[in-house]
């Protein structure tokens, strides 16, 4: 019980300091840093080097390379609280919240300490997952998957990369990338690719356009481009050809973080909504007097904390996988936040009227941004497939 005591006691000190960071630093900038016209000008270093300051960029790492060395559950309620201010913020730092956790499990001895100390000291380390390309990406969870596009050839002492990724978070910032590439080109990308740890600058891996996007503007995504780009051995993650295969058993909760993302823009709509109910006058009564209303505004809640303890229960499995965990926990949740924090998001666009529809009101802003896990981390009827898939089997 003490046990449990002090760490219910650490992770409350640990919320509650992402919410003064939230409360004085995130909320104060992020209206002003999504309404920038180019897209990577809403990217902010002051706030991650300021999350940097307070041990947060970090977190996930073990105490031995320079982190809190934070569990899965604990990681998704800071998630949550860090959307509640700017969901951009929250992705930059979710990816690399769980990147870092996948890189300490699945790197070996020599990566872990090549790579890992110099990332912690960086107050601009950043991490990012070069997976999507245009074309393809969810087709790994599908009946037909295909073989990524972007590929590598062997040569002396490694590998020679070309090919593109496209959409990708961080793609523009990280430090540090894992890559996913087609070895075996006479296989689909399940089963023929192969993770690549790669550094920002390597020769032949440069930067292409940064996406402008509808929401979720505080974080860039990016083109990846790679024209004979030369990665060592020395820098395959896991097997070769076994790529998928580190994801799956090293980052079971990455979908969850996404989930909680997306629950903490429902939770920003949900006060938003019960702010203008409780002052609004319609009819003589503030809408929060009119039984529809307060009814709406019940289920909101309803919605929030449905899906709040399914992301919850499927961190906490992901790191005790032995008492329960099932391959629908690493989709399933992500969908059911993602779809309810876009219910809640009409909901409240409704309940403030013409009034929401207006800028100023900041409604608008949380509706860009909560369309954004509709599709994000895999677009959510295919995540039904991959979990129709893994019930039922593959159909042909």
């Amino acid at each position: 019980m003490t046990e449990i005591h002090e760490a219910t006691t650490e992770r409350q000190a640990i919320l509650e300091t992402v919410r003064r960071f939230v409360e004085h630093e995130v909320r104060p900038r992020s209206a002003a840093l999504d309404a920038r016209p180019n897209p990577e000008d809403c990217f902010s270093w002051e706030l991650i080097e300021k999350a940097h300051e307070l041990g947060l960029r970090t977190m996930t790492l073990e105490e031995k390379w320079g982190g809190l060395g934070l569990d899965s559950l604990t990681t998704a309620m800071v998630v949550e609280e860090l959307a509640t201010g700017d969901m951009g913020l929250a992705v930059v730092l979710a990816q690399t919240f769980k990147i870092a956790q996948l890189m300490q499990a699945a790197f070996n001895d020599e990566q872990r300490a090549r790579v890992l100390p110099a990332f912690a000291k960086d107050p601009r380390g950043l991490l990012a997952i070069g997976m999507t390309e245009p074309g393809n990406g969810s087709d790994k969870h599908t009946n037909q998957p295909v073989p990524f596009r972007t590929s590598a050839s062997r040569a002396p002492g490694g590998w020679v990369v070309n090919g593109m990724k496209h959409f990708i978070s961080n793609g523009n910032r990280a430090s540090h990338y894992l890559l996913m590439v087609q070895t075996d080109r006479g296989k689909t990308m399940a089963n023929g690719s192969t993770c690549f740890l790669l550094e920002r600058g390597r020769p032949g891996f440069t930067i292409g356009r940064v996406h402008d996007k509808m929401g979720e503007r505080l974080a860039n995504n990016a083109e990846l481009v790679f024209q004979d780009c030369f990665v060592p051995d020395a820098n395959v993650v896991g097997a070769v050809d076994k790529g998928s295969q580190v994801f799956a058993r090293f980052s079971p909760q990455s979908n969850a973080y996404a989930g909680a993302t997306v629950l903490g823009v429902a939770v920003a709509l949900h006060r938003k909504a019960i702010d203008w109910a409780s002052t609004r006058v319609q009819g003589g009564r503030r809408l929060i007097e009119h039984d529809g209303i307060r009814a709406q505004l019940a289920e909101m809640r309803m919605l929030i904390d449905a899906s709040r303890a399914y992301v919850h229960r499927a961190c906490w499995l992901a790191d005790h996988q032995e008492t329960g965990w099932d391959g629908t926990l690493g989709a399933l949740p992500k969908a059911m936040a993602a779809q309810s924090a876009w219910k809640i998001a009409t909901w409240t666009l409704e309940i403030h009227g013409g009034h929401g529809y207006m800028k100023e009101a900041g409604v608008e802003k949380l509706v860009r941004d909560a369309a954004a896990f509709l599709h994000s981390d895999g677009v959510n009827r295919t995540l039904f497939l991959k979990v129709a898939n893994a019930m039922f089997g593959a159909m042909t």
